[in-house]
């Protein structure tokens, strides 16, 4: 448990021009009295510390980051003025561009074309001097604020190049005479300093816009907040309020196309809601009385009331939201490396273009000092920290946010590096490969009076909480008008109870043993049978007498199976825990193609058994689980993936959560990982890769071999294309096929809906024995019920209209559930 004393929050930072600048703000914090963390993201230009409130303060802690020379608000700012800033900034930019480049152009024909016009040179400074102290005087400014603070970074180089370049130029204007007389030619460049300007402030522009994209999911997530929402008041009026202004208990209305404003349960109304945004699945769900709204979700058609149970920051949405913010925040291991460059590459970048000036100087005395002060002002322009600190955040951003929208919630960093090395899953069994609620499944009554000895069951089932017990209630549903004494729950064996003067057992077969009830050879193989296919069987019996025999299960989660299958394909070896019995395990391990399970596991049990697969097998272990019981596997594991519909315990624990507990996601989840880190290793690449070639360059090691000096025009053009195109290739990964290196396999977004639309099976059933609208809303809600059906029941002609979304369901399983849940109606096909 986290001290209470140690907060933590984001912060959002201004002023930051390049990877040293995120580098010197994250060692400012990290040297403060009584902070534990900081991280700084560039891309997004935020920071999350953690702190000790006794030993430091949040006006401290912004207090030295403004001695830094940066600004750090204390609270981040709202959604709207964080999205506002970044389009003002972004125009901002691109009006300065256009101005330089509109300005530059005259200065570049002037000095290609007409070096020698006299007056061209007077003109082109004036104009490149305009460039620099108008549209690029933010690199001042900046610089100069730096070196205050001791320090440099981007803008640092960047002043520097284009000033040396400029004051260079204007001394040979001014003072020709001192070239003259050693019989070398005044050059001047000032095309090259204004060029520069136009080309990173280019560069800067197309840098912001594409930065803009890494934000958009995060964006999509807090744009499905509704700004106001409808509240029903008890004299039953109804007025518009602030969704700030929503308090648990409120009962609320969202009429067709409206978002939900708030975690809650409808009241009143049926209608269909889009839950994509958060669980990923593109088939709207049928809500009504009872059922659970989340925020954010969209109303397709009739009006629901309903009653606000989770508001504001603690709804579903708000949770995802700080979840993604948190993981697109975070930094894997391989970005610590470069935290290091990036701190000590300005200075290394300034001695290495003084180092080669003074190089040219020396060996050539006639023409070197010119070329010595083109090779300065080439390196410090061609050096690119920008691409350095670009890489790994703009990646982790976008990937982490296509994840979201596909209902995949990614904790850290840290979970996408782990992702690379998995080679074992390890699933819980109830509540993950099964829905964790257990149906009756099979009633079969020996008495001569079966409802009453329902009725019977059905009220003392009542008096327990277990599952099971639970279970057998609902199922039948009974009028409970009995009165039930001496209750008691049996661990391990079932329930005893007295009614109507006559003694009740309730439970498995070493109970009815124990009270020497006769189970009959038939009935008692029928038992076996069903224990052989999950089954727990609830034996009944009345005055010694076995009066009925009841089947429950936890059916099958609809994609389990193919899921399993999926995970198989990979290559991945898969293991089943579970703390049922051996011969429950068993069944469902071969129901689901699982080779390897264990019976009978404890939560520590689990734990331990993760543990031992990693320290002992040496196994990189990927363990999924929805319960409390999970908790400890989940933190043990390598990867923890917790299941949404689960407990909140497992989601804080988990590094990644499934928020439609759809398992077949699992395998997406991991082919995305590898394919954000994959995105990251060719940015550091290609990053480390233009720094090492262009600098050397730049510096002038070919003019020796081929007599090639670059250009600090193309030095200039060159580090933007650098910035830029890391973003560029980070933003790909909206659109990237996201592969699995296992096999030849490929998921992402589309493909996912398109396999969910080209898997949908239609079928048309005529339904026998409805009267009414009544009995027509009853078959219709019964099928909507289980999970992968779509229905549509219709009186006249009686027929329903089912849509499987997952896999078709045979027609007995339709008829079971049809009987169970909406009463005595015929399904034919």
């Amino acid at each position: 448990m986290k001290n209470i004393k140690t907060l933590s929050g984001n912060f959002q930072l201004k002023g930051m021009s390049c990877a040293s600048c995120a580098s010197r703000i994250e060692r400012v914090l990290q040297k403060q009295n009584g902070v534990k963390s900081a991280s700084v993201n560039y891309a997004s230009s935020t920071a999350h510390v953690e702190w000790n409130r006794n030993e430091t303060s949040i006006e401290r802690l912004c207090k030295v980051v403004e001695n830094a020379g940066y600004e750090m608000l204390q609270e981040p700012e709202s959604t709207d003025a964080t999205n506002a800033e970044i389009r003002a900034n972004y125009l901002d930019l691109r009006s300065k561009t256009i101005w330089a480049i509109i300005l530059s152009v005259p200065v570049v024909v002037i000095g290609m074309f007409f070096m020698h016009w006299e007056p061209g040179k007077w003109i082109s400074l004036v104009l490149s001097l305009v460039v620099l102290l108008v549209m690029g005087r933010t690199f001042y400014i900046n610089a100069v604020k730096q070196l205050q603070h001791g320090s440099c970074n981007m803008d640092t180089l960047v002043a520097l190049s284009t000033g040396i370049a400029w004051i260079f130029s204007a001394a040979n204007l001014f003072w020709p005479e001192f070239w003259l007389k050693r019989g070398i030619a005044p050059h001047v460049y000032f095309e090259a300093s204004a060029v520069i300007i136009a080309f990173i402030l280019l560069g800067r522009t197309l840098e912001a816009k594409a930065k803009e994209g890494t934000t958009s999911a995060i964006r999509k997530l807090m744009g499905l907040r509704p700004k106001s929402v409808i509240k029903l008041m008890p004299d039953g009026s109804h007025c518009e309020i602030s969704v700030e202004n929503i308090s648990p208990g409120d009962i609320l209305m969202v009429r067709p196309g409206e978002r939900v404003a708030a975690d809650g349960v409808v009241t009143s109304g049926i209608s269909y809601i889009d839950e994509s945004m958060l669980s990923g699945e593109a088939i709207p769900l049928k809500k009504e009385p009872g059922d659970k709204l989340y925020a954010g979700t969209i109303n397709s058609n009739g009006a629901l009331q309903f009653q606000a149970e989770t508001v504001g920051e603690h709804t579903l949405l708000s949770k995802i939201i700080k979840m993604v913010q948190d993981a697109q925040g975070s930094k894997p291991p391989v970005q610590k490396m470069v935290d290091r460059i990036s701190a000590i590459f300005v200075p290394t970048i300034t001695l290495v273009g003084l180092a080669a000036g003074i190089c040219w100087w020396v060996a050539d005395p006639s023409e070197g000092l010119v070329h010595g002060v083109l090779a300065l002002v080439s390196v410090l322009i061609v050096a690119c920290p920008c691409a350095l600190g670009l890489a790994t955040p703009t990646a982790i951003m976008v990937g982490v946010g296509r994840a979201a929208e596909n209902g995949i919630l990614i904790r850290d960093a840290q979970t996408i590096e782990n992702a690379r090395y998995i080679d074992t899953i390890v699933l819980d069994k109830t509540g993950t490969l099964t829905i964790g609620h257990p149906r009756v499944c099979y009633v079969e009554w020996l008495s001569d009076d079966p409802q009453r000895s329902e009725s019977i069951v059905t009220a003392i089932e009542r008096q327990s909480q277990h599952p099971i017990a639970i279970a057998i209630a609902d199922h039948f549903k009974s009028p409970i008008n009995h009165r039930i004494s001496e209750f008691k729950n049996i661990p391990g064996y079932g329930i005893k109870a007295i009614c109507d003067n006559e003694r009740w057992l309730i439970g498995n077969m070493r109970l009815m043993q124990q009270y020497s009830v006769i189970v009959p050879c038939d009935l008692l193989s029928k038992v076996r049978e069903m224990e052989g296919n999950a089954e727990t069987v609830v034996l009944i019996a009345c005055c010694d007498t076995l009066v009925g025999v009841i089947s429950v299960a936890d059916i099958l989660r609809q994609t389990s199976v193919a899921a399993v299958k999926d995970m198989r394909r990979l290559g991945f070896e898969i293991w089943m825990l579970t703390g049922d019995n051996a011969a429950t395990a068993k069944a469902v391990a071969q129901r689901v193609g699982i080779s390897h399970w264990r019976a009978g596991m404890l939560p520590q049990d689990k734990a331990g058994f993760v543990r031992m697969l990693q320290a002992k097998h040496h196994r990189r272990v990927l363990f999924v689980g929805d319960g409390i019981n999970d908790s400890a596997a989940l933190a043990e594991a390598s990867i923890g993936v917790a299941l949404g519909q689960g407990s909140d315990i497992a989601m804080d624990v988990a590094g990644m959560t499934i928020v439609s507990s759809d398992l077949r996601r699992i395998a997406t989840a991991i082919g995305l990982s590898r394919t954000i880190l994959n995105c990251i290793n060719q940015n550091l690449f290609w990053a480390f890769i233009y720094n090492i070639v262009a600098v050397p360059v730049a510096a002038g090691i070919l003019y020796p071999i081929c007599g090639f000096l670059i250009n600090p025009m193309v030095a200039g053009a060159a580090m933007a294309c650098s910035s830029v195109s890391v973003v560029f290739n980070s933003l790909m990964l909206k659109r990237k096929r996201i592969s699995d290196p296992y096999v030849n396999k490929q998921f992402d977004k589309i493909n996912d809906i398109d396999y969910i639309n080209l898997s949908v099976m239609k079928k048309e059933y005529k339904v026998s024995g409805m009267m009414c609208d009544h009995c027509r809303a009853r078959v219709e809600k019964a099928l909507n019920s289980i999970p992968g059906v779509k229905a549509s029941v219709s009186l006249t002609p009686p027929v329903a209209n089912v849509e499987f979304t997952e896999a078709e369901l045979p027609m007995p399983t339709l008829q079971d559930i049809v009987n169970e849940k909406a009463g005595e109606y015929l399904l034919t096909e």
